[in-house]
């Protein structure tokens, strides 16, 4: 029900001014943020998608150019790297891929959340959904509980990108309350579905409005919820919640765009300007073969079209569809002479300067220099020579930091509307880790020696040591060491061990 905003109504908020609408209909909360920002979250997905128009009012990838006819202006789309697809699914495939692994100390829980998260296919998901927090400048993961085909309660976690949801209150930089958007088409009508999710008192409150309009981008006029969607209740009290059923997760980046919001920013929200250098200069490394191509200069005479006696039929000395060739008029002596009027293609200087921007560009967006490399065909990226105190690395932990509180967030929501909906068992206390996929930096063999090495020097007791080396709780940590334990006792010793070896 809660899917992304189709193409169309991506634009919208800004385009048609919809939060003032939603402003000026609402009883619940006024919307705390402007369009302006929205706008700003239009540009940046324009960018992901590899196409930006305008930007502060100014063509950014559609050229202007005029020929040597003169008359209008005419228009062409410039050629792009799409860098900031590239980053974006770098940045996600490093933090979140499937090596990464989610712990719980808790055996049963551990089962249950395991069955929640393959349902939702989330370990395949998230990498992608990642990607478009660091592109959109925010992602929602929200959780609610939907009957099965068996008829089982199962629990869905839907991911909202920045564009499709608007905060309502925060505290502390978290979002306790917000408002989701659904906009659908049926027939000659547009629908946007509101969904609120509020607090009243120690109460959760989720309300649904929907609205028909008969043109595309505005609110329009409130209508019954059965006009699109049949089950749904306009209105639903959930109570002994102790947090909301979404988290919003956003790139450990300073939003330096409203000092006061709550949203985040895109990984390269501060690189715009870059963006459009590395484009323009790939744009012009494009058109160099086609403006650069091989000329040869002939005299007009030598193509002009004559008469063959014998069957009739007009032929020309050279091919005038061919490209390689041009007429021109020759006052001088040599006005016969064949010239070769090529050009020599400047193909290093056009990588070199792409290469440049494409590092100023990594270092913007807290990459490393060198970690995207062009040859002339395509960017390739270096993440196999990343190391611990390298940029990049520093980046992604950074990253890793929120993003795993946002994980934590969204497991204890999963946990308390399985505990109110009685989906599965949540014991009182329970401990999360995130094992983050470090192995492009850490030397998983060489780590264990070192922290070994210290344990067995007597400077760290053993369950430590293995948290270190597995990345797992410390209660987990201590029943693995038990568990080793138990094992080695009921161990029976072989015949040597009893009698000796015979020696």
């Amino acid at each position: 029900m809660f899917n992304s905003l189709i193409a169309w109504g991506r634009a919208v908020l800004r385009k048609m001014g919809l939060i003032k609408e939603i402003n000026a209909i609402s009883d619940i909360r006024p919307i705390p943020i402007n369009d302006s920002f929205y706008e700003a979250i239009d540009t940046w997905l324009a960018l992901y998608k590899g196409h930006l128009a305008k930007y502060n009012n100014e063509p950014f990838h559609e050229v202007e150019f005029t020929t040597i006819e003169g008359g209008s202006k005419q228009k062409r789309r410039m050629h792009t790297l799409g860098m900031p697809k590239i980053a974006s699914k770098e940045m996600a495939s490093l933090i979140f891929n499937e090596k990464c692994s989610i712990n719980i100390d808790d055996e049963d829980l551990a089962e249950n959340l395991g069955n929640v998260f393959e349902y939702n296919n989330f370990y395949k998901r998230f990498q992608n959904d990642l990607e478009y927090m660091f592109a959109s400048g925010g992602l929602v993961a929200k959780a609610h509980v939907e009957v099965d085909r068996t008829g089982e309660k199962q629990i869905k976690i839907s991911f909202v990108t920045a564009d499709c949801f608007m905060p309502l209150s925060y505290s502390n930089d978290e979002i306790t309350e917000g408002v989701f958007l659904n906009i659908s088409r049926k027939g000659d009508k547009w629908y946007t579905l509101l969904e609120w999710h509020t607090w009243e008192g120690n109460e959760y409150v989720i309300r649904n409005e929907l609205f028909e309009s008969g043109n595309a981008g505005q609110l329009g006029v409130k209508v019954p919820l059965d006009t699109l969607y049949k089950d749904l209740k306009a209105w639903a009290s959930i109570k002994n919640l102790s947090r909301p059923l979404f988290t919003y997760i956003k790139p450990n980046i300073a939003n330096n765009i409203d000092l006061q919001s709550p949203l985040g920013i895109s990984l390269f929200a501060n690189a715009i300007d870059t963006i459009k250098l590395i484009d323009t200069a790939f744009d012009s490394y494009h058109r160099e073969f086609l403006l650069g191509k091989k000329r040869i200069m002939v005299p007009a005479t030598a193509i002009r079209a004559v008469t063959d006696p014998e069957t009739g039929e007009m032929r020309r000395y050279f091919d005038a569809s061919d490209e390689a060739y041009e007429a021109f008029s020759f006052d001088s002596i040599d006005a016969q002479k064949i010239y070769d009027n090529s050009v020599e293609l400047r193909v290093e200087e056009h990588i070199k300067a792409i290469q440049s921007l494409l590092d100023v560009f990594a270092m913007q967006i807290g990459f490393s220099p060198g970690i995207f490399s062009f040859d002339g065909q395509g960017v390739k990226t270096a993440t196999e020579v990343v190391s611990e105190n390298s940029k990049t690395f520093q980046t992604k932990n950074s990253h890793e930091t929120v993003i795993e509180e946002g994980i934590k967030n969204l497991i204890a929501s999963i946990c308390e509307l399985a505990k109110l909906e009685k989906v599965f068992a949540v014991p009182d206390k329970y401990d999360v880790s995130i094992d983050f996929d470090d192995s492009i930096a850490e030397d998983r063999d060489a780590n264990a020696n070192y922290y070994l090495k210290i344990m067995n020097n007597g400077l760290m007791p053993k369950y430590m040591a293995l948290m270190r080396i597995l990345k797992v709780p410390e209660d987990q940590a201590k029943r693995i060491i038990q568990e080793a334990k138990d094992e080695a006792a009921t161990e029976l010793p072989d015949v040597d061990q009893m009698y000796g070896d015979g020696a």
